[in-house]
């Protein structure tokens, strides 16, 4: 599996980015290589992780905002999920097999237009899951 650009938002407003492989929702554990030459990649455990951002660029574009709720028109497949964070942020998305008793699961974002790809949300950083 190729190294995927990530963005790892930890629940005390940490963020760091990088490379990550080996991403599943049922371990607790995964690869990410920081965004720096010459380091190599280790191991990581998702504690204290709000979530990750899969991301196409590191970058994204500043002007744009971005969508928090499932826009009409847009219905890819899964569950309509809306979850809110223990720090107070909310977010709706689609997911295919949600089980937040798993160290995460993933959420497809709201915006398509969005830099944001997936979201690994960290299930331990969830206070309310509501299906819509």
């Amino acid at each position: 599996m190729e190294p995927i650009k990530a963005v790892l938002r930890y629940s005390d407003g940490a963020i760091l980015k990088g490379y990550v492989r080996d991403l599943h929702p049922h371990r607790a554990t995964f690869y990410f290589q920081p965004n720096a030459q010459g380091v190599p990649p280790r191991e990581m455990g998702i504690d204290g992780l709000k979530a990750l951002f899969l991301v196409k660029s590191f970058e994204g574009n500043s002007d744009y905002r971005e969508r928090k709720e499932l826009m009409g028109g847009y219905h890819p497949y899964g569950d309509k999920l809306e979850v809110a964070f223990n720090d107070g942020e909310m977010i709706q998305g689609l997911s295919v097999g949600c089980h937040p008793e798993q160290p995460g699961f993933f959420l497809l974002p709201p915006d398509p237009k969005s830099n944001n790809l997936l979201l690994l949300v960290v299930s331990s950083a969830v206070k309310k899951l509501r299906y819509l």
